[in-house]
């Protein structure tokens, strides 16, 4: 069941695709100053920009730009503000986290830097990844491309996506841009990474924003825990004033008098057991219903 957005829920959704590209060019950075490569995309535009005297950030965002015009033409479902935020921001982070790499990390490179540079930067790379697609607010650009063409002639979106990220490795070889074996990786095995995050991180954190900000969920469910915490304090407190008074008159009580108040107990206990039964049943029901919404 497809969710209806509203202010709130497509606020977080986009802090939330905001985070993930930040992260995904921090990760990219991590690729760069490892010299072990970075994604086809990066690669191609670090080259270009490179041999003509440009930033990485303004040369990106042109090509983007380029780009955007072009899938507006073929399929302007694909835009979303996600495509707005990955196109603009990307390629200035990854020029502003690379200065501060230098600065944190200016010792040559060694086989150590190369290996945690890796390995680091496609955990965040995929991680990212799947926190900025996972709103489902609108891919980037160059991630609409092949989705695109492989529907428009039938293909496999792997195969196509394949042939895609060869091509664009291919130009960036040819330009001089920072291709290596992370590159490689990248084109072909960062599916199931970021699956893997799909999984753990990004669909349940979709899932709980839509479930925090349904309107009635916050209405009816914050009103019947508030209930429920309101009687149960009422409860405790009650509960609590009875036992001052009984410790306080507990000496000048007959026996008859202490035999019925143990009765008066077993019987508040046989409750307390009763009331505990039910709020047990409350939360069932209230988890029931949250996994039978998840899994709507």
């Amino acid at each position: 069941m497809k969710e209806k957005l509203n202010f709130g829920n497509l606020a977080l959704k986009t802090l939330m695709s905001i985070v993930g590209v930040t992260i995904l060019s921090i990760g990219a950075t991590f690729l760069r100053g490892g010299n072990v490569g970075l994604d086809p995309f990066t690669a191609i535009n670090t080259g270009i920009s490179n041999k003509l005297g440009l930033g990485l950030g303004i040369f990106q965002l042109s090509v983007n730009f380029v780009i955007f015009l072009l899938i507006l033409w073929l399929d302007r479902k694909k835009i979303g503000i996600g495509t707005f935020v990955n196109m603009i921001m990307v390629g200035f982070e990854i020029q502003f986290f690379t200065q501060i790499y230098n600065q944190l990390f200016p010792e040559k490179i060694t086989f150590l830097v190369i290996v945690a540079d890796t390995v680091i930067g496609l955990l965040l790379f995929t991680l990212g990844s799947s926190l900025y697609m996972g709103p489902k607010l609108g891919v980037a650009p160059y991630d609409a491309i092949a989705p695109i063409f492989s529907e428009r002639f039938k293909s496999s979106y792997k195969i196509t996506r394949i042939i895609q990220d060869v091509l664009f490795m291919a130009g960036a070889l040819a330009f001089g841009g920072p291709v290596g074996f992370a590159t490689i990786i990248v084109a072909f095995f960062t599916g199931p990474l970021i699956t893997w995050w799909n999984e753990h991180i990004s669909d349940p954190l979709v899932e709980f924003i839509n479930h925090l900000t349904r309107p009635d969920t916050r209405n009816k469910v914050t009103v019947l825990l508030s209930a429920m915490g309101r009687r149960t304090y009422e409860s405790v407190a009650k509960t609590y004033e009875a036992t001052e008074i009984m410790q306080a008159r507990l000496g000048r009580y007959s026996n008859s008098d202490l035999k019925t108040q143990q009765k008066i107990a077993r019987r508040n206990l046989a409750n307390s057991k009763q009331t505990y039964e039910n709020y047990l049943a409350q939360y069932k029901m209230i988890e029931e219903e949250l996994n039978k919404r998840k899994n709507q």
